[in-house]
């Protein structure tokens, strides 16, 4: 058979016709000419044959082959790692922001709230501190022992009511107690302290000085 030139010219150039044409020639060939091929089990081929291009948008994120899937599930762990790492440091900068808040709080105003005649061993007395909004209660369970807290439950500040005999502060509204010696919730819902009052004493008078914001 006859050797035919013009055959054997577009045979080679039909082997890769974008490395003779102008656009290559040029170097304006497209970029993905010359992207590595995929592997066969790497082609999605959708249940109507149509090439992934032509397809809806929402079957990226459902794939239904293995390596395509496994892209989606990278890329969303990846999504999970931003957010999560997003959100810790957003906590973190809570947190700076309210010690700091804590830390440039004004200072606690110096109130008198009773008499020591007024508190008799084994018993309390309501007082309103820092303000009239701020309800408190001051027990007094033996001779040299006075104690102050808020008398707003810590759970759904329900108010507190003493019981010295038994050495708590009982919320009635959903069984709630607290140590009276330290204001420390010790049964019920209560997730933390009752904020205890510091006290001072001159003579026959006492003080609220300050306000104690424990959190465990």
């Amino acid at each position: 058979m006859a050797d035919d030139p013009q055959k054997r010219f577009e045979e080679a150039r039909s082997i890769d016709a974008s490395l003779d044409s102008p656009e290559a020639l040029a170097g304006r060939t497209r970029v993905d000419v010359y992207e590595p091929a995929l592997e066969v089990e790497e082609y999605t081929t959708a249940p109507d044959m149509r090439p992934l291009s032509e397809q809806p948008p929402w079957r990226k994120d459902f794939p239904i082959d293995l390596p395509t899937d496994q892209y989606v599930a990278r890329r969303d762990f990846a999504k999970f790692l931003v957010l999560t790492s997003s959100a810790f440091v957003a906590g973190q900068g809570w947190i700076a922001a309210q010690n700091l808040v804590r830390e440039n709080r004004l200072v606690q105003p110096r109130m008198k709230i009773a008499q020591l005649s007024e508190v008799p061993v084994g018993t309390s007395k309501m007082f309103a501190y820092p303000d009239e909004h701020a309800p408190c209660l001051l027990v007094r369970p033996d001779e040299k022992t006075l104690l102050a807290y808020s008398q707003a439950c810590t759970h759904l500040s329900c108010a507190v009511v003493p019981k010295v005999e038994e050495g708590v502060l009982y919320c009635p509204c959903h069984e709630g107690y607290f140590d009276l010696q330290t204001g420390k919730n010790i049964a019920g819902p209560p997730p933390r302290p009752l904020p205890k009052i510091e006290l001072e004493i001159h003579g026959d008078e006492i003080y609220a000085v300050g306000i104690d914001l424990k959190t465990v």
